[in-house]
């Protein structure tokens, strides 16, 4: 479960010294610290479960998400994710793994954003669609078609398969509010596929 210091200090309120029992709680792994102010109780507990937690509003995305959905082959060991009006990438290394946040549109943030319920923990993720968009837009814009694809299939190393099952209405409902040359590319290239 996851606890800010001063819900554990005021738990902690009958002793003499809530600060130096909390100390010895963390050292005695009762506790363990995520970030500054932020404790868990659970060593065990799945990483992309805290990611809002550490730092927010954001949702999981970018590799991470991409990876979940079996869009790309590779396991991904850092915790993606994307915030908005931030200005500035964020990276945290914690007991639970690595976490990075990076801005996306903020007119865009809200759509194609999925919260699940895991024991008692909820996480936000993009949808898978969203997820591809979110790369996208963080990658150098390409110049044409076979440069989309071969971003696509070589450098993020795209299933094709899963690829042909993504939404393309999505796609394009996503693109109209992203200022991007690759998402842009990808929903007239996607259309085009279909229509093909």
């Amino acid at each position: 479960m996851i606890k800010t210091t001063s819900m554990i200090l005021s738990e902690l309120g009958k002793y003499a010294s809530p600060k130096d029992k909390l100390s010895r709680m963390v050292k005695d792994g009762k506790y363990i610290q995520i970030v500054k102010g932020l404790y868990e109780t659970d060593c065990a507990i799945p990483g992309y479960l805290l990611a809002e937690c550490i730092y927010g509003p954001s949702y999981l995305s970018f590799e991470f998400a991409l990876s979940y959905y079996g869009l790309i082959p590779e396991a991904v060991y850092t915790f993606t994710s994307a915030t908005f009006e931030k200005k500035k990438k964020k990276i945290y290394d914690t007991p639970f793994g690595l976490y990075t946040y990076r801005d996306v549109p903020s007119k865009v943030y809200p759509f194609g954003v999925d919260i699940i319920f895991e024991n008692q923990y909820a996480y936000t993720i993009a949808t898978v669609e969203k997820a591809l968009c979110d790369q996208l837009y963080k990658t150098r814009p390409v110049s044409n078609y076979k440069e989309l694809e071969q971003l696509l299939f070589e450098d993020l190393r795209i299933d094709e398969q899963e690829l042909n099952k993504i939404n393309t209405e999505n796609i394009r409902f996503l693109a109209e509010k992203y200022s991007s040359t690759n998402v842009q590319k990808l929903n007239h290239w996607m259309k085009k596929l279909r229509k093909g």
